[in-house]
């Protein structure tokens, strides 16, 4: 009963409205004591492991979104640099892997998502990836939401695409028909020496923006699907393997897309493990 009220109120709830001002909220640095007092909360409530973080005081942060975005020490997450290995972009639990069938990913039971709608809508965006392997990987509040590369490449396009901003936890993903391709969502497509790779980050309620290294705060925006900026540049925007390329300013869930035939997820990689960002993911 409590699962349907609370699918049930984000269907009612205003959810741009609400998550535009828990965005700002966030942002804020000019009230430290109320600030100090909801990152406090924060930790205790989500059980965050500040031992871990480059700057462990709480209060040292100027702002909420500033300790959610926390860099980790360094060291802490090795990169897998083996030629063969594609790895983890971030810190959470694999939701679901497997493979695309008939433009659908598996979300939940019951549940799937269009991938050419997840990547913007663009059948031919999505071609490229047509029968190849996906894997979904959740944020959780506690979790560390920089967002890093699993391959080395070079970006090819960023798409904005703008949508709902339903809850992405797993309760939600079972009851929300294809919640991933609903929601509001930042596609990019990069170069690899595997072929191309599709990194999305998806939205969700109260997640305040998204973020890329190249662009800065994409979403929230107005302006539509967008790719115009980043198709063809001059300077071509490359990444190492392990390199940061966004941040979720609130967290949220990143889905990783490969073509037919060019990865194969470990076999310990299952739905509901913990990964940990720079780990062996997958092989090529």
């Amino acid at each position: 009963m409590f699962d349907k009220l609370f699918i049930l109120s984000q269907y009612i709830t205003p959810q741009l409205t609400v998550s535009r001002l828990a965005g700002r909220l966030a942002d804020m640095d000019n009230t430290p004591a109320v600030k100090n007092r909801v990152v406090r909360w924060f930790i205790e409530r989500y059980g965050v492991n500040m031992n871990e973080a480059l700057e462990p005081d709480p209060e040292a942060y100027p702002s909420f979104n500033a300790f959610f975005t926390r860099a980790l020490k360094p060291g802490l997450r090795p990169i897998d640099d083996r030629a063969s290995v594609m790895v983890s972009p971030v810190d959470g639990a694999i939701s679901q892997l497997g493979t695309v069938t008939n433009d659908r990913a598996f979300q939940a039971k019951g549940q799937s998502f269009s991938l050419t709608e997840l990547l913007g809508g663009d059948p031919e965006r999505a071609k490229e990836f047509e029968d190849g392997e996906f894997a979904t990987i959740y944020l959780a509040p506690k979790d560390y939401h920089r967002i890093h590369m699993p391959l080395a490449g070079t970006l090819r396009e960023m798409t904005y695409v703008p949508g709902k901003l339903f809850s992405v936890n797993p309760t939600t993903a079972e009851q929300v028909p294809n919640l991933f391709a609903r929601n509001e969502r930042v596609a990019c497509v990069f170069d690899t020496e595997a072929g191309p790779m599709a990194l999305v980050l998806v939205g969700a309620m109260i997640v305040g923006s998204m973020e890329t290294t190249w662009a800065g705060i994409v979403a929230p925006d107005s302006r539509g699907v967008s790719t115009s900026s980043y198709r063809h540049l001059e300077k071509p925007i490359q990444f190492g393997k392990g390199d940061e390329m966004g941040r979720f300013r609130l967290g949220s869930t990143v889905v990783m897309v490969m073509p037919k035939g060019t990865v194969s997820w470990q076999s310990d990689q299952v739905a509901g493990k913990t990964v940990r960002m720079g780990q062996a993911f997958g092989s090529l």
